[in-house]
């Protein structure tokens, strides 16, 4: 199915415009330069309604008995009225556009200084691709609304109501009979029009679907081929196709209606309006230069009318976007701090972890306790491994450790001091986290390695590859450390991967580091090269490791087997392989049998 990336339509009331009123905080640095292109937008509407008065006195001019040098005026003032309309345009467009610019740059600035700011409960519960949409397809929107949607709605307004007003002066009588037939066609008009462009829709979203199951079928082709399911695709394929030529058909004939329509009501009620005038231009209350400015002035009238339907949807959309955008910034902030990383700590932690009988659940599922009274500590220096089934709760321990949640109940303590009473962004530098899935950025080698610590030098970033055992593949690549990993480090092995990850580690020169099953997805030549590496960054460090081969912790200081979110079993490699029955031998023994075989 198509995915539909239009944002939702919201009513306007008053509620929408208060809130959207906070978006006015980024504009007001620029309101001079806006309130400027104002004036500008109203002169240049004002010499578009002056446009038709003097065609009109133009075609009078030539009944008048110095009709030359009348007309050579009137053609001045034209060219004049136009010139000025021009200018006016120019600079309006041009003050509206830097307003918007600037002001929209300090809103997507400050709209991804916000998504920084929350907590991973918010990351939680929203996709990528809708913050990516917020920030680029929301603003994208306002851009639009700021340029060009409020002037012309602005320029609408002021035409319909001063070309009505030039009316009333040209002919009160023939204003009346004017407004009685041309809005209400202008009106139907619209209506048919939406209604078309929603039948059009239904065809785009249906051939969106007939093209999806091409996507599909070729993506898949080598199971379509396997099954025999070519004439099953074709027939898919047939059906979807055929329904979408009998909706643009049926949609075809709704078009020629329109088009009907169109010619009979619209130039219709000009046909009318301009048979009223020609009986007062015969009984004498008209002249013919007045019923040209008439039609004109109607014209523009319509058109504005037609057009305001147009804008106030893309206000409505406008005014979506900015409900959504505004939602996030009334979500909890974590209480971080913006400011370039620190190597020369004063005051850093030395890595002991105490949790004391914790009991947490996700936010975004409370009725299910992940962690159920879990007490241990860790000496600073201490290597501390946790095995367990999936869904244990080893990696909600790090979580807690890296202060991305709080514990519902308990507490956790580092060096003696509950977690909750350090400077987030400081005790964070403390850390390092070497995930099972590493991400690279679509940067260098070096970028990346550098990450761990930005501002590095050079010497630094080769110091931390040689230890991690990542200089050698490196150098070997032609570019070296300037190699591009490509998007998500696509480029290198996970072997590769997991070893720029330790360097960047080794860079940032950690107290506490959190390893989550780091060797778990390689092979066994891969795994005892990255394993060197993790020795070497695991000296003197407080370590965390979620191991999933058991064979790679056998040097831990203290094993913490988990099941159900409690500690079942605790001790050394060797006290725990020593228990008959044991929960740690067990699934050592598992292992080992899935291996032989």
């Amino acid at each position: 199915m198509s995915e539909k990336n239009d944002s939702p339509k919201k009513r306007i009331d008053w509620n929408s415009l208060k809130r959207g009123s906070k978006l006015y905080s980024y504009i007001r640095p620029y309101q001079g330069k806006f309130l400027l292109g104002v004036v500008f937008l109203f002169l240049s509407s004002a010499a578009n309604l002056a446009f038709p008065k003097l065609l009109g006195d133009l075609v009078n001019a030539s009944s008048s008995e110095n009709f030359n040098s009348t007309i050579r005026g009137v053609a001045l003032m034209l060219f004049g009225v136009l010139l000025l309309q021009a200018t006016f345009s120019y600079f309006r467009i041009i003050l509206f556009v830097q307003v918007a610019e600037k002001g929209l740059a300090a809103l997507r600035q400050a709209t991804y200084e916000k998504i920084l700011r929350l907590t991973m409960a918010f990351f939680n519960t929203r996709r990528v691709g809708e913050l990516n949409s917020r920030i680029s397809s929301d603003i994208s929107q306002l851009q639009e609304t700021f340029t060009t949607t409020l002037a012309e709605f602005i320029r609408q307004l002021i035409i319909i109501i001063g070309g009505i007003v030039l009316l009333l002066f040209t002919s009160v009588k023939l204003t009346l009979f004017m407004l009685a037939i041309l809005p209400v066609v202008v009106l139907a008009a619209v209506a048919f029009g939406k209604f078309i462009r929603k039948y059009s829709k239904k065809v785009q979203d249906e051939l969106a679907d007939s093209n999806t199951i091409v996507e599909e079928t070729f993506q898949g082709i080598s199971s379509v081929k396997a099954y025999t399911n070519e004439f099953y695709e074709l027939s898919r394929y047939k059906f979807t196709t055929e329904s979408v030529a009998k909706t643009a058909i049926k949609g075809g004939y709704y078009r020629a209606a329109f088009a009907s329509f169109i010619v009979l009501g619209l130039f219709g009620a000009v046909v009318a309006v301009i048979w009223q005038g020609s009986i007062l231009i015969a009984e004498g209350k008209l002249d013919a230069g007045q019923l040209i400015s008439f039609v004109l002035y109607s014209s523009f009238i319509g058109g504005s009318i037609g057009g305001m339907a147009d804008v106030y949807a893309r206000i409505q959309k406008a005014v979506g976007a900015t409900e959504e955008l505004l939602e996030i910034f009334e979500f909890e902030e974590e209480p971080i701090q913006f400011q370039k990383r620190n190597p020369e700590l004063t005051n850093r932690i030395k890595g002991s972890i105490s949790f004391h009988k914790v009991d947490f659940s996700y936010p975004s599922r409370k009725e299910v306790t992940v962690l159920k009274g879990l007490s241990f500590k860790a000496s600073a220096g201490q290597k501390i491994a946790l095995v367990g089934s999936s869904g244990a709760g080893k990696s909600t321990v790090m979580n807690l450790i890296l202060g991305f949640y709080h514990p519902n109940s308990g507490g956790i303590e580092i060096d003696g001091k509950e977690l909750s009473v350090y400077d987030l962004t400081t005790y964070r530098q403390q850390l390092a986290l070497v995930p099972q899935d590493v991400i690279l950025f679509g940067g260098s080698i070096a970028s990346n390695i550098e990450y761990g610590n930005p501002g590095s030098s050079q010497a630094q970033i080769e110091e931390a590859a040689k230890k991690a055992f990542a200089h050698d593949f490196i150098v070997s690549f032609p570019d070296g450390y300037a190699t591009l990993v490509g998007e998500r480090g696509i480029q290198l092995s996970g072997g590769q991967r997991q070893r720029i990850a330790i360097a960047r580690a080794l860079l940032c020169n950690p107290a506490i580091l959190l390893l989550d099953e780091a060797t778990s997805a390689l092979d066994s030549e891969s795994e005892a090269e990255v394993q060197k590496a993790l020795e070497v960054l695991m000296q003197g460090r407080t370590s965390i490791v979620i191991a999933h081969r058991l064979s790679t912790i056998r040097n831990a200081d203290l094993i913490l087997v988990m099941e159900e979110g409690r500690i079942v079993e605790q001790g050394t490699y060797q006290d725990l392989m020593a228990q008959s029955g044991g929960r740690f031998k067990e699934l050592h023994n598992f292992q080992n049998q899935r291996l032989d075989n």
